[in-house]
């Protein structure tokens, strides 16, 4: 079963919410979220991305996070954020112009992630994961939720649309489109209620966000360990989740580019490619309409490939994936990319930048090649999940995105 808890938010009143939310750390840049917090000096990046206080990336890292700290601090003592008084859930709703989900902002267990009854199917990066664990435990806070999924439930289903019903806290829309709408659920029967329905909920599985939680899991267990008076029920031992049911989850595709052929000249790539695939140009679409087909851009042309064999994988949901397949077959063997989660030869684009972005990228020509796949499935992922097993690194983007800033969970 799983475990749901209320929690008492920080969040910002209601006139600064707009100004505050912000996109997650890891989805800009050091360079665009200077961009983006020039005019706005309430935006969450500044805790978030606490780099943008200073002119360069030259900052230490203790100095970053030092900031970040400070800055919550200041944004508390200013009123632009605030925390109830009481602990709540939450109900989130993002909507774009065809697609709409409807979340419950909560606080999860470390130890169900330890245990394993939170389920994760990616490995995280060890200097990726000390920066998280550093910031929050400097800044004492988790700044953005872990995006969590279930199998979805007609009674957690119907009592989110009973909240949804009334007035919301938040109702907005950022800046690039996406609307954003919070109910605060502080009826301590609802808040009952809606234990109860996970209570018959076997697995919670991490969606997006690997790196919050692994972080969030190992603070839990260093402040456990400097707490002589340890009992449990401390702050620390929460982890700041958003849990969305999986038919409202939107997964988009996870597209590569590659700065070179790997010291192979464009025809021989090209013959290596028709060896592997079933290659042909004109491919109109740009991106693939179903598994197993493939998108590729170079020299401003766009090649439609498939694999020849029906049997590649056998029966091992990990190398059925398109990302795997791609990967197995021609990124590793061709262009010698052995590992994608540190070849800085490769990047990876995903969602809604699309495929004129994988154009913009090799036509600038600091790029050679890019790859277009079909998004990988909400059914794929919980598969290699329950099995224990992991997939290959960037194989699924999430959109939607929660906003940062908008709930923020102390951790005392």
């Amino acid at each position: 079963m799983v475990a749901v808890n209320p929690f008492r938010a920080v969040r910002p009143t209601k006139q600064y919410v707009k100004d505050v939310a912000s996109y997650p750390y890891d989805v800009v840049d050091s360079q665009e979220a200077r961009a983006l917090t020039r005019d706005n000096e309430r935006s969450f990046l500044r805790i978030v991305k606490s780099e943008v206080d200073f002119p360069d990336d030259t900052v230490s890292d203790e100095e970053v996070y030092e900031t970040a700290k400070k800055n919550l601090y200041d944004f508390l003592k200013k009123g632009i954020l605030f925390q109830d008084e009481k602990k709540c859930l939450y109900i989130y709703r993002q909507k774009t112009d065809d697609h709409a989900q409807y979340g419950i902002m909560a606080c999860v267990n470390a130890a169900d992630y330890e245990s394993g009854v939170i389920k994760r199917h990616e490995l995280t990066r060890n200097d990726k994961e000390i920066d998280r664990v550093r910031h929050i435990d400097r800044v004492n806070a988790q700044t953005g939720p872990v995006l969590m999924t279930y199998k979805a439930s007609k009674a957690i289903d119907l009592a989110v649309n009973t909240i949804v019903k009334g007035d919301p806290e938040y109702d907005f829309t950022a800046e690039d489109g996406i609307a954003h709408t919070v109910w605060i659920v502080e009826d301590d029967g609802l808040i009952g209620q809606i234990q109860a329905e996970f209570g018959n909920v076997d697995s919670l599985y991490i969606a997006d966000g690997h790196h919050r939680a692994s972080a969030a899991a190992a603070v839990a267990r260093m402040r456990r360990e400097r707490n002589a008076s340890h009992v449990g029920t401390e702050e620390y031992n929460y982890i700041m989740a958003l849990i969305c049911p999986h038919d409202q989850l939107n997964v988009k595709d996870y597209n590569r580019v590659v700065r070179d052929l790997g010291g192979l000249d464009e025809e021989e790539f090209m013959g290596k490619v028709r060896e592997l695939f079933i290659l042909s140009d004109g491919f109109e679409e740009r991106s693939p309409q179903c598994r197993g087909e493939f998108g590729m851009y170079m020299n401003g042309m766009w090649y439609r490939f498939q694999k020849k064999e029906r049997g590649y994988g056998g029966d091992d949901p990990v190398g059925l994936l398109d990302v795997s397949i791609l990967q197995d077959r021609l990124l590793r063997p061709v262009l010698g990319i052995d590992n994608p989660r540190t070849d800085t030869r490769i990047i990876f684009v995903g969602g809604s930048r699309g495929m004129d972005e994988l154009e913009r990228l090799v036509d600038s020509g600091e790029y050679t090649v890019a790859f277009s796949l079909y998004p990988t499935g909400l059914n794929q992922l919980m598969e290699i999940a329950d099995m224990g097993k992991t997939m290959p690194p960037k194989s699924t983007w999430f959109e939607p995105k929660p906003r940062s800033g908008i709930f923020v969970h102390l951790l005392d």
